[in-house]
Protein backbone atom coordinates (compact mmCIF):
# COMPACT_ATOMS: atom_id res chain seq x y z
CA UNK A 1 0.00 0.00 0.00
CA UNK A 2 1.04 3.66 -0.74
CA UNK A 3 -0.07 7.20 -0.22
CA UNK A 4 -1.03 9.61 -2.59
CA UNK A 5 -2.38 12.93 -1.84
CA UNK A 6 -3.16 15.56 -4.20
CA UNK A 7 -6.27 18.21 -5.83
CA UNK A 8 -8.61 16.46 -8.41
CA UNK A 9 -8.44 17.81 -11.18
CA UNK A 10 -11.21 16.48 -13.38
CA UNK A 11 -13.74 13.15 -13.68
CA UNK A 12 -13.53 11.00 -16.52
CA UNK A 13 -15.92 8.90 -15.43
CA UNK A 14 -18.13 8.28 -12.40
CA UNK A 15 -20.81 5.20 -12.14
CA UNK A 16 -24.20 6.99 -10.01
CA UNK A 17 -25.12 3.40 -9.36
CA UNK A 18 -21.87 2.13 -7.69
CA UNK A 19 -19.76 4.98 -6.99
CA UNK A 20 -16.75 3.71 -9.35
CA UNK A 21 -14.87 6.59 -10.36
CA UNK A 22 -12.03 7.45 -12.64
CA UNK A 23 -10.83 10.31 -11.97
CA UNK A 24 -7.36 12.61 -12.69
CA UNK A 25 -5.09 13.96 -9.65
CA UNK A 26 -2.20 16.42 -9.65
CA UNK A 27 0.37 15.63 -7.18
CA UNK A 28 3.07 17.37 -6.27
CA UNK A 29 5.08 14.45 -6.63
CA UNK A 30 4.38 13.81 -10.19
CA UNK A 31 4.84 15.90 -13.52
CA UNK A 32 2.01 14.65 -15.16
CA UNK A 33 -1.49 14.22 -13.94
CA UNK A 34 -2.21 10.57 -12.40
CA UNK A 35 -4.86 8.56 -12.99
CA UNK A 36 -7.24 6.96 -9.80
CA UNK A 37 -9.67 4.64 -9.86
CA UNK A 38 -11.80 3.40 -7.11
CA UNK A 39 -15.40 3.74 -5.16
CA UNK A 40 -15.24 7.87 -4.83
CA UNK A 41 -19.03 8.80 -4.79
CA UNK A 42 -19.05 12.88 -4.89
CA UNK A 43 -15.49 13.61 -5.13
CA UNK A 44 -14.91 16.95 -7.16
CA UNK A 45 -12.64 18.73 -9.74
CA UNK A 46 -10.72 21.64 -6.46
CA UNK A 47 -11.00 19.15 -3.97
CA UNK A 48 -7.89 18.09 -2.21
CA UNK A 49 -7.66 14.06 -2.23
CA UNK A 50 -5.65 12.39 0.38
CA UNK A 51 -5.38 8.34 -0.72
CA UNK A 52 -4.25 4.63 -0.08
CA UNK A 53 -3.77 2.57 -3.00
CA UNK A 54 -1.70 0.23 -5.05
CA UNK A 55 -0.18 0.85 -8.37
CA UNK A 56 -2.19 -1.23 -11.48
CA UNK A 57 -0.85 -1.42 -15.06
CA UNK A 58 -3.70 -1.66 -16.92
CA UNK A 59 -3.53 -3.08 -20.32
CA UNK A 60 -5.82 -0.48 -22.36
CA UNK A 61 -5.67 2.75 -20.28
CA UNK A 62 -1.86 2.35 -18.51
CA UNK A 63 -0.43 3.22 -14.99
CA UNK A 64 -3.68 3.58 -12.39
CA UNK A 65 -3.50 4.09 -8.72
CA UNK A 66 -6.21 2.23 -7.44
CA UNK A 67 -7.81 3.28 -3.99
CA UNK A 68 -8.66 1.51 -0.81
CA UNK A 69 -9.43 4.46 1.29
CA UNK A 70 -9.54 8.20 1.04
CA UNK A 71 -10.19 11.29 2.43
CA UNK A 72 -11.14 14.75 1.50
CA UNK A 73 -10.89 17.90 2.13
CA UNK A 74 -12.91 20.63 1.00
CA UNK A 75 -10.99 23.80 -1.09
CA UNK A 76 -9.37 26.01 0.55
CA UNK A 77 -8.30 28.47 -1.84
CA UNK A 78 -10.87 30.85 -4.50
CA UNK A 79 -9.80 29.08 -7.46
CA UNK A 80 -10.00 26.02 -5.77
CA UNK A 81 -13.36 26.53 -4.49
CA UNK A 82 -14.75 27.77 -7.67
CA UNK A 83 -13.94 24.86 -9.51
CA UNK A 84 -15.99 22.43 -6.81
CA UNK A 85 -18.51 24.79 -7.39
CA UNK A 86 -18.40 25.02 -10.92
CA UNK A 87 -18.51 20.97 -11.21
CA UNK A 88 -22.48 20.13 -10.91
CA UNK A 89 -21.81 19.13 -7.38
CA UNK A 90 -24.27 21.56 -6.35
CA UNK A 91 -27.37 21.70 -8.54
CA UNK A 92 -28.12 25.01 -8.64
CA UNK A 93 -24.46 26.69 -9.30
CA UNK A 94 -22.55 26.44 -12.51
CA UNK A 95 -19.96 27.68 -14.06
CA UNK A 96 -21.23 31.46 -14.24
CA UNK A 97 -22.85 31.44 -10.70
CA UNK A 98 -19.81 29.37 -9.31
CA UNK A 99 -17.96 32.65 -10.48
CA UNK A 100 -20.11 35.52 -8.77
CA UNK A 101 -20.47 33.55 -5.16
CA UNK A 102 -16.72 33.64 -5.31
CA UNK A 103 -15.95 36.80 -6.18
CA UNK A 104 -18.84 38.08 -3.40
CA UNK A 105 -17.68 35.88 -0.59
CA UNK A 106 -14.19 34.91 -1.33
CA UNK A 107 -12.47 32.33 0.69
CA UNK A 108 -15.56 32.16 3.29
CA UNK A 109 -17.81 31.08 0.12
CA UNK A 110 -17.92 27.09 1.53
CA UNK A 111 -19.28 28.79 5.41
CA UNK A 112 -21.84 30.84 4.00
CA UNK A 113 -23.64 27.76 1.63
CA UNK A 114 -23.15 26.08 4.60
CA UNK A 115 -24.19 28.19 7.27
CA UNK A 116 -25.83 30.57 6.03
CA UNK A 117 -26.98 30.14 2.43
CA UNK A 118 -30.15 32.60 2.39
CA UNK A 119 -27.04 35.26 2.20
CA UNK A 120 -26.85 33.65 -1.72
CA UNK A 121 -29.69 36.07 -2.61
CA UNK A 122 -26.99 39.16 -2.40
CA UNK A 123 -25.82 37.31 -5.81
CA UNK A 124 -27.15 38.08 -8.78
CA UNK A 125 -29.82 36.49 -10.68
CA UNK A 126 -29.89 33.61 -7.70
CA UNK A 127 -33.56 33.79 -6.34
CA UNK A 128 -35.23 32.09 -3.00
CA UNK A 129 -35.86 28.84 -5.21
CA UNK A 130 -32.18 28.72 -6.42
CA UNK A 131 -30.78 29.23 -2.82
CA UNK A 132 -32.88 26.10 -1.50
CA UNK A 133 -32.08 23.85 -4.06
CA UNK A 134 -28.46 24.54 -3.26
CA UNK A 135 -29.14 24.09 0.52
CA UNK A 136 -30.92 20.45 -0.24
CA UNK A 137 -27.78 19.64 -2.27
CA UNK A 138 -25.56 20.92 -0.07
CA UNK A 139 -26.94 18.78 2.53
CA UNK A 140 -26.83 15.91 0.80
CA UNK A 141 -23.47 15.93 0.08
CA UNK A 142 -22.20 16.52 3.32
CA UNK A 143 -24.17 13.32 4.63
CA UNK A 144 -22.88 11.61 1.87
CA UNK A 145 -19.17 12.32 3.14
CA UNK A 146 -20.39 12.05 6.65
CA UNK A 147 -21.73 8.03 6.22
CA UNK A 148 -18.70 7.75 3.71
CA UNK A 149 -16.02 9.10 6.60
CA UNK A 150 -17.70 7.20 9.34
CA UNK A 151 -17.42 3.86 7.51
CA UNK A 152 -14.11 4.12 6.20
CA UNK A 153 -12.66 4.52 10.28
CA UNK A 154 -14.05 1.60 10.90
CA UNK A 155 -12.02 0.05 8.04
CA UNK A 156 -15.27 -0.82 6.00
CA UNK A 157 -13.66 -0.73 2.39
CA UNK A 158 -15.35 2.35 0.20
CA UNK A 159 -17.00 0.14 -2.25
CA UNK A 160 -19.08 -1.42 0.69
CA UNK A 161 -19.57 1.84 2.00
CA UNK A 162 -21.00 3.35 -1.03
CA UNK A 163 -23.42 0.30 -1.05
CA UNK A 164 -24.21 0.97 2.83
CA UNK A 165 -25.11 4.73 1.91
CA UNK A 166 -27.42 3.50 -1.23
CA UNK A 167 -29.11 0.91 0.65
CA UNK A 168 -29.92 3.17 3.82
CA UNK A 169 -29.11 6.62 2.81
CA UNK A 170 -29.03 9.01 5.53
CA UNK A 171 -29.70 6.83 8.39
CA UNK A 172 -26.74 4.40 7.46
CA UNK A 173 -24.92 5.48 10.65
CA UNK A 174 -28.00 5.17 12.84
CA UNK A 175 -28.36 1.65 11.55
CA UNK A 176 -25.02 0.10 11.52
CA UNK A 177 -25.18 1.25 14.88
CA UNK A 178 -28.06 -0.19 15.85
CA UNK A 179 -27.44 -3.19 14.34
CA UNK A 180 -24.55 -4.42 12.20
CA UNK A 181 -25.41 -7.31 11.44
CA UNK A 182 -28.18 -6.37 9.67
CA UNK A 183 -25.31 -6.07 7.06
CA UNK A 184 -24.51 -9.41 6.36
CA UNK A 185 -28.41 -10.22 5.76
CA UNK A 186 -29.16 -6.89 3.72
CA UNK A 187 -26.01 -6.15 1.69
CA UNK A 188 -24.49 -8.25 -0.77
CA UNK A 189 -20.79 -8.95 -0.55
CA UNK A 190 -20.61 -7.98 3.43
CA UNK A 191 -20.15 -11.20 5.06
CA UNK A 192 -20.25 -11.96 9.15
CA UNK A 193 -17.06 -10.95 9.54
CA UNK A 194 -17.08 -7.09 8.29
CA UNK A 195 -20.21 -6.85 10.51
CA UNK A 196 -18.38 -7.91 13.22
CA UNK A 197 -15.85 -5.86 12.53
CA UNK A 198 -18.58 -3.08 12.89
CA UNK A 199 -20.12 -4.34 16.09
CA UNK A 200 -17.11 -3.66 18.15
Amino acid sequence: MEDLTGFLESIVFSSEDTGFTVARLKAPRFHDLVTIVGTLPGVQPGERLSCRGTWKHHSQYGRQFEIENYHLEAPADEVGIEKYLASGLIKGIGPVYAKRIVQEFGKETLDVIDQESERLLDIEGIGEKRVQKIAECWEEQKSIRKVMIFLQSHEVRISFAYKIFKTYGEESIEKVQENPYLLAKEIHGIGFKTADALAK
